[in-house]
């Protein structure tokens, strides 16, 4: 059958048209109703909107990327039923338009996380780059959160000083904002562009978890779940949870969805197939102490939405993107592994067989240098990699099908 061809677009404002999409063979789109804010309705009409939009050109509008969690949902604060109601209130109104795969994260704060947007690659390419040193100089230097020295290695702290005494007042201020602003004003994240002290707003996000340790964030996402997923199911809605990006502790914040450990959990906090995750290679496979095919044999049967792309691993658990093939991540295992998932989903009946993939994140290349693009979205980098993908995908899939006794469709 083969994974649905998905692709992220960011609205009328991307510089990806639709249909430059049609002419690519995209076959769903996968995007958001990013100017309703933050804990506020997505009505049926500005759904309609958007999804008729995508249907005009010939494609579905396949994965919701996201329907954000607002921060008052994950740290309960006054106005919790409110925002809850609200966003009970949107999958109805997704589920009953069509919309079948929502995505979401519990990420505290900050989403993912890079210290550098243009790491250069020996090649001529753009990826990003995580840095720890970097990141703890920001956390530590530039930012100044109260305590933040403690919670790092002294050897690392020492780098940390070391590159921020290096910086320029500029380099500091660019680093700063690339983490708290330019990296999540696009994916509609805590603080915006509007912020006159972007810093000071940024930490009294932080501040705000301050009595909120691993256990009891466990807790408000159990209790989210308790609230949302009876709605999903109701209204035939797939909800996926993204991994944290990176999956590990940063700035003092519990994370909650690093591990294979971490989504067991999850899956076991509600029994229905519409309480599951995103399987993003990038985000796991940072935490290298889980093997990628062992998430997929014991938790495989809630995927609902596949994120592919690869990393190198750096010492001192930095890291940098990498294309989709080629890196620590071992595709060929990955993707054979999710095709007879996908398999098994058909032999069984299961309505959710798409399964839809996207090339997740790119190499900024060649025409990527004159035209504007989202960090981690460059049009001809991600070409390259749904390509490389597909072919690889095609393949596989052929061999699987000459091997069973059972005939897939292949399309």
């Amino acid at each position: 059958m083969a994974f649905e061809k998905t692709w992220r677009w960011f609205g009328p404002d991307d510089a990806v048209k639709l249909a430059d999409l049609q002419q690519m063979g995209i076959e769903g789109v996968v995007t958001a109703l990013h100017h309703i804010p933050n804990g506020e309705v997505w009505t049926a009409e500005e759904i309609m909107k958007v999804k008729s939009l995508i249907e005009e050109h010939g494609m579905r509008w396949s994965v919701v990327e996201s329907l954000p969690v607002s921060e008052g949902i994950k740290t309960r604060s006054a106005n919790y039923d409110r925002l809850i109601a609200n966003y009970r209130e949107s999958l109805r109104n997704l589920g009953q338009c069509g919309i079948d795969t929502v995505t979401y994260n519990f990420m505290p704060v900050l989403d993912w996380v890079r210290t550098d947007l243009h790491f250069k690659l020996p090649s001529g390419g753009e990826v990003m780059l995580f840095d720890f040193p970097t990141f703890v100089a920001f956390d530590a230097f530039i930012l100044g959160r109260p305590g933040a020295e403690k919670d790092y290695p002294p050897a690392i702290l020492e780098k940390a000083r070391k590159k921020y005494n290096s910086m320029s007042h500029t380099e500091a201020e660019t680093l700063a904002r690339n983490i708290i602003v330019v990296s999540q004003g696009f994916i509609d994240g805590a603080v915006g562009n509007s912020s006159d002290d972007y810093k000071k707003a940024f930490l009294e996000y932080i501040n705000s978890y301050r009595d909120i340790d691993r256990q009891k964030f466990r807790s408000h996402l159990a209790g989210f779940l308790e609230e949302v997923v009876p709605v999903a199911e109701e209204n035939g809605v797939n909800l996926c949870i993204h991994p944290d990006d990176p999956p590990f502790p940063v700035l003092g914040l519990p994370r909650i969805v690093s591990t294979a450990e971490d989504i067991e959990w999850i899956i076991n906090q509600h029994d229905s197939l519409s309480n599951g995750f995103v399987f993003c290679t990038g985000s796991l496979s940072v935490a290298n102490n889980d093997r990628l095919e062992k998430i997929i044999e014991t938790c495989g049967h809630r995927i609902h939405f596949l994120h592919l792309r690869n990393n190198v691993l750096l010492p001192e658990n930095c890291f940098h993107e990498y294309g989709h093939i080629f890196g620590c991540v071992d595709m060929y295992g990955v993707m054979k592994l999710l095709l007879q998932e996908q398999h098994r989903r058909i032999r069984t009946g299961r309505r959710d067989t798409r399964m839809p993939l996207r090339a997740d994140h790119g190499i900024k290349m060649l025409d990527d240098y004159g035209r504007e693009a989202n960090p981690g979205y460059p049009l001809i980098g991600r070409m390259k990699g749904l390509a490389e993908l597909t072919g690889l995908e095609t393949g596989i899939e052929r061999a699987l099908i000459e091997e069973t006794d059972v005939p897939v469709p292949v399309k």
